[in-house]
């Protein structure tokens, strides 16, 4: 099973929100949409289920051209951030909606429902109505409606994002099992790159209505093909620089250099964008972490296993952020020596393509 979008466009008046579009998502794995909030994965995902009209393009499912039907036509399901159930249905009736719907035996709802409630641990709560549930439970409750559908395609628009922290570390860590072998594409809407590794598969990084990288998801975090890439695939925010490029030497404002290796040594001299994620920023000498910078600290971050320091990097009057593991003690307003590792440095080209 297979979604394919080719070349689609979505517009509200003359305003472009999804530029041309073109994506094959296939059964088998999770299916991330990764970008901040406004970057058009809500947007696109209401395209792929037919509940907005779309300017041009196709959407195939299974080879076969959807475009023009209907959301009710299109075998899918749509599970949001927001709990939504019906209010005045038991928990039971929630599940089986979709299927009373499609005028299923009264035998085979049950089956399917008492399945899908027994995945998701809610099989105590089948007759009570959402409003005693917890926030979790609703959750889970638009989950095993999803499930119990079984239909083509599946799209979470950051479902996770309304549950307290551990319900969310709960379900994410089952959510690829809920759907493993049920041969429906899954796609998931996300603004938080741990998420999109957690969940592994495919990812579509996404910025501004635009696609910037699709690939396997480990791939394309280890190789950003441009510098929007990067910076969409970092939290906390990536790191970059200007830096001119002499030789085999990189020079960062005027006291900050490093020598060069591989491709990064073979690029034309010039000016380029350098890019480092905060984790290869240590306020230690430590594995690699050599290029001595200096900093005032503004903010400061302690998570209880890692510290993190926001620091005035000082060249292009940029901040930058420091994330190291343990306890470091930091004073706001102080100026403090940071030690980047230049071998995790990405290059890009003044237009944002990677380099290096």
């Amino acid at each position: 099973m297979a979604l394919e979008l080719r070349n689609v466009t979505k517009r509200v008046g003359a305003v472009q929100h999804i530029k041309e579009t073109s994506l094959i998502l296939e059964a088998g794995h999770f299916n991330v949409l990764l970008g901040a909030t406004g970057s058009g994965k809500t947007s696109l995902i209401k395209l792929m289920a037919g509940l907005d009209p779309m300017a041009s393009g196709q959407i195939l499912m299974e080879d076969q051209d959807v475009t023009k039907l209907s959301t009710q036509r299109r075998n899918i399901s749509l599970v949001h951030q927001f709990f939504i159930n019906y209010p005045h249905m038991t928990v039971y009736d929630n599940i089986a909606s979709p299927l009373k719907v499609a005028g299923m035996a009264k035998s085979e709802i049950q089956g399917r429902v008492e399945e899908a409630a027994d995945i998701l641990q809610l099989r105590p709560m089948l007759h009570r109505r959402p409003h005693e549930l917890s926030g979790g439970q609703q959750q889970r409750c638009a989950l095993a409606r999803a499930i119990a559908k079984e239909s083509q395609a599946v799209f979470l628009d950051e479902p996770l994002a309304n549950l307290d922290y551990k319900l969310r570390e709960e379900l994410r860590d089952q959510l690829p099992e809920l759907f493993s072998g049920r041969g429906a594409v899954v796609v998931y809407a996300t603004s938080e790159p741990e998420e999109a590794l957690l969940l592994g598969g495919k990812t579509a990084l996404m910025n501004d209505g635009h696609v910037t990288q699709f690939g396997p998801t480990a791939d394309i975090y280890r190789n950003p093909a441009n510098v929007q890439a990067a910076q969409v695939f970092s939290d906390p925010p990536i790191n970059t620089a200007t830096i001119t490029k002499r030789g085999q030497i990189a020079q960062m404002g005027a006291d900050v250099q490093w020598d060069l290796a591989g491709d990064a040594a073979n690029l034309a001299d010039g000016n380029y964008t350098v890019a480092i994620r905060p984790h290869h920023v240590l306020p230690v000498v430590h594995n690699g972490c050599t290029v001595r910078l200096q900093g005032r600290v503004q903010v400061t971050e302690l998570s209880g296993s890692e510290s993190s320091a926001h620091f005035d990097q000082g060249h292009g009057n940029t901040s930058w952020v420091s994330l190291a593991a343990g306890v470091h003690p930091y004073e706001v307003g102080e100026l403090h020596d940071f030690y980047m590792d230049p071998s995790a440095c990405y290059f890009f080209a003044p237009d944002g393509s990677r380099v290096a």
